[in-house]
């Protein structure tokens, strides 16, 4: 709790003089959110923080970082904050202390330990089935996954409902919600201040590559989830079982989310090589990482798996994709993924002022 005190009051300083000089007003949604307040309570900063997406276009126009003496770095100010608010409002907390300490140990371990589970599971192969069914059986993986994917979503659910709480969030709009996932979508806070990207690995170098970056990991974990979806749906819905055919709704959704997932994670992670940690959270800089290599790896796996159809690549290929994507599940809520959630839900109380702001200003 000290720590966590300590972040909000260094951050609430420098969100003090930035709101005073106002240079970079027009940067990002940070800073029209933080123009409407003269003080700051704690959720004002917490919502300010998962606002930020840390392009470090603020750092790099700012006159007053060191060696001035108000020593300002908004963003890494934020970035703490940010971190530390996803630990404070999840649910078990327990469970995002520990991962907070030894997040790339846990990860590594339940995938080499999932994997090596499925790959036992093979032993109790069924008498009949097809594709991955000939390896393990349906009503198994849904055992397995359907309670993996629940779950977490749960705990979710119970964290974002504290995160909203803590930051003033009204009722929920849909015109709100629609207008979040619209910024969301678009990455519209890595444009830049003039739409030239942002310069997060150079201080000198504007880029897109960012945005894109995300936006092909956005848009292919989406597509991955609509395949499985898709594939869900042809199974109870028309009794159209597994394996599907390359033109089949849920190849030409999965093969394509695999590939974006695949170079997107590859791409965020080379630039975050390029990046200065010392701009972020530079303790959680290792754990992000491995989120990123792990999500990453899913998305090489599944493309892989794919590909090695009908070979004896498929019995060990399984049982790596199939421990991979359930760690990546029971570590959604207190991993680098739980950050997209509560963006989301920062854009949607930022709409939802914005709109309110608007209204007033027409009835003046």
């Amino acid at each position: 709790m000290q720590m966590q005190r300590e972040l909000i009051e260094e951050a609430s300083r420098q969100v003090q003089i930035c709101n005073a000089c106002r240079y970079c007003e027009s940067y990002c949604s940070v800073f029209p959110a933080m123009h409407r307040e003269r003080a700051f309570s704690d959720g004002d900063i917490s919502q300010l923080a998962n606002l930020c997406h840390n392009c470090r276009g603020c750092y790099y126009a700012c006159q007053y970082t060191a060696p001035h003496e108000f020593d300002l770095n908004l963003p890494k100010a934020l970035a703490e904050v940010r971190h530390d608010s996803w630990k404070a409002h999840a649910w078990p907390r327990p469970f995002a202390e520990l991962f907070d300490r030894s997040g790339v140990a846990m990860a590594l371990l339940l995938a080499l330990s999932f994997g090596l589970l499925f790959a036992l599971a093979q032993v109790m192969r069924p008498e009949s089935g097809e594709g991955f069914y000939a390896y393990m059986s349906h009503s198994l993986m849904v055992a397995i996954f359907a309670p993996a994917f629940l779950l977490p979503l749960l705990t979710l659910g119970i964290s974002l409902r504290s995160y909203w709480k803590s930051v003033g969030g009204g009722a929920l709009r849909l015109s709100d919600v629609r207008a979040a996932v619209l910024s969301a979508g678009r990455m519209r806070n890595l444009e830049g201040g003039h739409g030239d990207g942002c310069n997060f690995e150079d201080e000198d170098r504007f880029s897109h590559a960012r945005r894109h970056a995300h936006q092909a990991v956005l848009y292919g974990f989406l597509l991955c989830f609509a395949s499985t979806s898709s594939g869900t749906v042809l199974h109870y819905g028309f009794g159209m079982e597994a394996p599907y055919g390359l033109f089949s709704l849920p190849k030409l959704l999965g093969v394509p989310g695999g590939v974006l997932l695949t170079i997107g994670c590859a791409a965020l992670a080379w630039l975050k090589t390029r990046a200065d940690p010392q701009l972020g959270a530079p303790h959680a800089w290792g754990g992000e990482m491995a989120f990123i290599l792990i999500l990453g790896t899913v998305g090489a796996s599944g493309v892989a798996l794919y590909a090695a159809t009908g070979s004896g690549a498929v019995a060990w290929l399984l049982p790596l994709h199939l421990g991979l994507v359930l760690t990546f599940f029971l570590l959604t809520p207190y991993s680098k993924m739980a950050h997209g959630f509560y963006r989301l839900a920062a854009l949607t109380v930022e709409a939802s002022r914005s709109a309110s702001k608007s209204a007033s200003s027409k009835s003046l």
